[in-house]
């Protein structure tokens, strides 16, 4: 048997590169699939262990020192920082106010109908209007009071546990990223719009803790909750996707 040449060892070499990454392309929606399940498991399993430990009381140390860390030394009634700190701190709650989040979801459901994407309005819609109903569900079977260590620098209608301005933050803002990030070509770009979109549920959920709305513990409910939920929405709609384009090629 002749030993190959270097063009033939080059060619072999090329050809099992062509198909190790052949495999990996038709790998992909399954190892997404994986990675997306494996997900919602993490933080469904937060959310539990987190009201657990919440109506157990385990975590009242906790939830009493991070609401007074944001407080001044010596006058808890005054936030730290100056007053323009807390008056940001409110702009940026309203974000996450279900006005607000009627009007962008709203006005993005009419803007995807204009493109005629029902599919995607569709989508928002249900994610949007599905986890505001879940975080309401969750509100009255808990139904744990307000903080009560410092004076409330908004008004508030329901009860604390978990955080609607976090869950509904979290279900609106990471879906319209998903939106935006799955239209751009370039991954720089979508990493991008995903951590704006992030970084804005974060500033939400963190300002009605400063703003002593919320204990630390309802936030971190309610972003598990509400990023668990977007995350479920996308995948099923994922799936009916592929299920459909799959039943067109038959």
């Amino acid at each position: 048997m002749e030993p190959l040449s270097s063009d033939g060892v080059k060619s072999a070499y090329y050809r099992r590169n062509r198909s190790l990454r052949a495999q990996l392309r038709m790998r992909q929606p399954e190892l997404w699939l994986l990675g997306t399940v494996l997900l919602i498991a993490a933080l469904l399993l937060i959310f539990v262990s987190t009201a657990e430990e919440v109506f157990e009381g385990d975590t009242a140390a906790f939830d009493r020192n991070v609401i007074l860390a944001f407080r001044t030394a010596g006058n808890i009634a005054d936030p730290i920082g100056p007053p323009w700190v807390e008056e940001a701190a409110r702009d940026i709650t309203a974000l996450g106010s279900i006005i607000v989040v009627v009007i962008l979801s709203g006005a993005l459901i009419g803007y995807l109908l204009l493109l005629r994407k029902r599919g995607m309005a569709l989508l928002m819609l249900i994610t949007v209007a599905g986890g505001t109903a879940l975080n309401d569900v969750l509100k009255f079977f808990f139904d744990r009071p307000r903080p009560d260590l410092v004076l409330h620098a908004a008004q508030v209608f329901t009860s604390s546990f978990p955080s609607g301005h976090a869950a509904v933050s979290a279900v609106v803002y990471l879906t319209l990223g998903a939106l935006l990030a799955r239209d751009s070509p370039s991954i720089a770009v979508r990493i991008y719009l995903m951590a704006v979109a992030i970084f804005l549920v974060f500033l939400i959920g963190v300002s009605r803790v400063f703003l002593g709305l919320h204990y630390p513990t309802d936030v971190l409910a309610g972003w598990c909750i509400g990023s668990a939920w977007a995350l479920t929405c996308w995948l099923a709609a994922s799936r009916l996707q592929r299920a459909h384009a799959e039943g067109a090629h038959r």
